[in-house]
């Protein structure tokens, strides 16, 4: 068996892998590289990101977003989420946002990968999946950003933060809230135990 035979036997489908991960099973690690993008084994994604494509009767699937990040980060600590996420709250937003955020700690950025964009924000803290709680502390955050009225948010945000668990919600502030959004939860929920120092 030839080295690039042997190589393509660490292969799975559906997996990313970065040129680092092919050193191991290769002595060639470029020229391998350059071979298996030319038969079609990998799938370049962007500057050291392979994707070895599963390949289906409609043609090949592209690798999912978790993958993606993960390979390109070299972590498992990220949050995948989207301002789209926001209109489940019920705020009254409608806006559609052709945006995948990636909350992580380690890269800040737009990035692309595999053809689609990624925004990745630098954050000290974040749940591993987006709970309702989180979402609402993280719409104030990221106000500015939004295309709906600033103003008419904050409403709907104070509405909806009172039919929820006013504990988790100050919770939540607390360990995912900006400075301004600690402020206005502290103010939307001042018998809430907790100390916005």
């Amino acid at each position: 068996m030839s080295a690039l035979e042997d190589l393509k036997q660490h292969l799975k489908q559906g997996e990313v892998y970065r040129r680092a991960d092919l050193e191991a099973w290769s002595s060639a690690v470029d020229r391998h590289l350059r071979q298996l993008v030319e038969d079609g084994s990998l799938v370049k994604l962007s500057g050291g990101l392979y994707l070895c494509p599963k390949k289906t009767s409609f043609g090949v699937v592209p690798a999912d977003d978790e993958t993606l990040v993960r390979a390109f980060l070299k972590d498992n600590r990220f949050m995948l989420t989207s301002p789209n996420l926001y209109n489940s709250l019920g705020l009254g937003t409608t806006q559609l946002y052709n945006e995948t955020v990636v909350y992580n700690h380690k890269r800040h950025g737009v990035f692309k990968l595999g053809g689609r964009k990624f925004r990745f924000a630098m954050k000290p803290y974040f749940p591993s999946k987006p709970t309702e709680e989180f979402l609402l502390v993280d719409v104030v955050n990221n106000l500015a950003q939004l295309a709906e009225d600033s103003e008419l948010v904050l409403k709907q945000v104070s509405k909806k933060a009172a039919q929820m668990n006013n504990e988790k919600v100050a919770n939540a502030a607390l360990e995912y809230g900006g400075v301004k959004a600690k402020k206005f939860f502290a103010k939307l929920l001042p018998d809430a135990t907790l100390n916005y120092a």
